[in-house]
């Protein structure tokens, strides 16, 4: 019976699979990024077992536990065949205990190679907590609405160099109309699963390059030790001319459906005033993509203004004059400038 330590586990080769044996709930609140669910009991049986567990006694509800298991071990083995044709696989439950025991004894039973992570899936989260806490160099790319930083971040990925994608992992672009086009946001715990290993797959000995983020995106968190670094590392802050900007975003939001565009306009109307909100649903409904962005950017400019004002004493901040938002162009700017500075790891 092999039990592996997190990094052991999460180090093995991607041909051996993940199989995770919590309930389906479960799993989908938060899952190590690639586990294949394989539940030893559905949500149903596990709350029955649990209240058995608390209000009868620990071995009633082993006994029901058995019961639960006894009639679908046939149908398990053939699942598992079907997830690993190569019967070698990773396993675990929610702290490596009695769910994960039994579905290994069963496969191994049945001529698997099971790897069973030691102190389960909460040691992930355990590991998850220290790759946001592991001090790591940063730069951080900023710039106002429509600068083309998610762009720049494709470029510098696309010349090798190390990039977390925040806004990738979230589905959500940051703003009011950040979620359109986008898939449904993850939840908290399972962004912070993916973040963790997006992190942990970066090289420690270089910078990573991260777009400038308020703490949340949409309805998600940075962790808060991971934003702190963000906050102290250096900025380079992309300042490309509004009438650059204007266009890029009208094409973009063009793309969209008019109903969206009018709902995240709506969810701004506190902040744009009445009057403004009005013209720029007027805007909408004229197709008049240009105008509503320019409208919407003044918020969104002013609201940048003020971060940058407030940004923490001693920060590094470096402006990086851009004619336009092309991408790779912008790249090659931002790393002329952070070749005058030193990546900050606190």
């Amino acid at each position: 019976m092999a039990r592996s330590p997190i990094a052991d586990f999460l180090t093995a080769p991607a041909t051996v699979p993940i199989l995770d044996v919590r309930a389906p709930a479960e799993y989908a609140q938060g899952h190590i990024p690639g586990a294949l669910s394989l539940p030893l009991f559905t949500d149903d049986e596990r709350a029955r077992i649990g209240t058995t567990y608390k209000q009868v006694t620990p071995e009633k509800a082993v006994l029901m536990g058995l019961d639960f298991f006894g009639p679908k071990m046939r149908a398990m083995v053939e699942q598992a065949k079907q997830l690993a044709p190569s019967q070698e696989v990773r396993l675990h439950c929610w702290r490596g205990g009695m769910r994960s025991g039994a579905v290994q004894w069963l496969l191994e039973l049945a001529g698997f190679e099971v790897n069973l992570l030691n102190h389960g899936y909460k040691d992930y989260r355990r590991w998850a907590g220290a790759e946001f806490a592991r001090p790591r160099p940063l730069y951080v790319v900023g710039g106002y609405t429509g600068s083309g930083k998610t762009e720049v971040l494709h470029a510098l990925a696309a010349q090798g160099q190390p990039v977390l994608d925040l806004e990738g992992l979230a589905h959500h672009k940051g703003s009011s109309f950040g979620s359109m086009g986008q898939p449904a946001q993850p939840t908290q715990e399972q962004f912070e699963n993916n973040l963790a290993a997006a992190l942990g797959a970066l090289p420690a000995d270089r910078p990573v390059w991260v777009e400038d983020e308020s703490r949340s995106i949409g309805s998600l968190h940075i962790p808060t030790p991971l934003f702190d670094q963000m906050q102290a590392a250096p900025l380079l802050a992309l300042d490309v001319p509004r009438a650059a900007r204007v266009p890029k975003l009208a094409l973009e939001y063009g793309r969209h459906d008019a109903g969206a565009l009018a709902s995240a306009i709506l969810r701004l109307r506190k902040r744009l005033g009445g009057l403004v909100t009005k013209e720029a649903l007027a805007a909408i409904a004229d197709n008049d993509m240009a105008t509503m962005v320019d409208l919407v950017l003044t918020y969104y400019d002013k609201t940048y203004a003020y971060t940058m004002s407030s940004a923490p004493a001693g920060r590094q901040t470096v402006p990086v004059p851009a004619a336009d938002t092309d991408g790779p162009t912008n790249a090659a700017l931002v790393l002329a400038a952070a070749a005058t500075l030193q990546p900050t790891a606190s």
